[in-house]
């Protein structure tokens, strides 16, 4: 008797090269996704940070009258670049003219630790809803790594957050 001839797939595939094709799809769906992500992270550009990005930098030394160049005038109050600045966010006691010793004294205090953390590393200066006080100093909010440097004051005890009104330290 002479052998059957062999059944022939209509597409010309033999069994044993759909069984491959096989193996290596189940082998893709279970390593390829993971696989596809990793290589779609490495080659994807980084995403846009929101993160704050502050460019603003100098050695502060104090200055207690007249004009400055990056100096510290008081707790709330310092020269940066020629400008005078007010920091909007917070009140600090007087250390011209203090009404007593002891706001004399706190007076002293927030003014050092303002140089300190003014000379601590880049910052930036945020613009608030009026650009100038009475005084003709511009008003900014100093923040590094997106915090309030006059809240780090507060936190302290050396300021008060500003409410629009100035309120006795005595």
């Amino acid at each position: 008797m002479a052998p059957l001839p062999r059944a022939r797939s209509t597409a010309g595939v033999s069994g044993p090269a759909i069984v491959y094709m096989i193996c290596i799809g189940l082998l893709l769906g279970w390593y390829g996704p993971g696989w596809w992500d990793k290589a779609r992270q490495r080659s994807a550009p980084a995403p846009y940070s929101l993160a704050p990005t502050d460019g603003l930098s100098a050695q502060f030394g104090f200055c207690h009258s007249g004009g400055g160049v990056d100096c510290v005038v008081d707790g709330d109050t310092f020269w940066f670049q020629g400008a005078k600045y007010r920091i909007a966010d917070i009140d600090t006691p007087e250390t011209h003219g203090p009404r007593c010793a002891a706001e004399g004294a706190l007076g002293a205090r927030a003014t050092q630790r303002l140089q300190a953390l003014m000379n601590a590393g880049p910052f930036t200066l945020k613009p608030v809803d009026r650009d100038r006080d009475r005084y003709g100093r511009a008003l900014r909010v100093v923040t590094r790594g997106g915090e309030s440097i006059g809240g780090m004051l507060v936190a302290e005890g050396l300021a008060r957050r500003w409410d629009g009104a100035r309120h006795p330290w005595c």
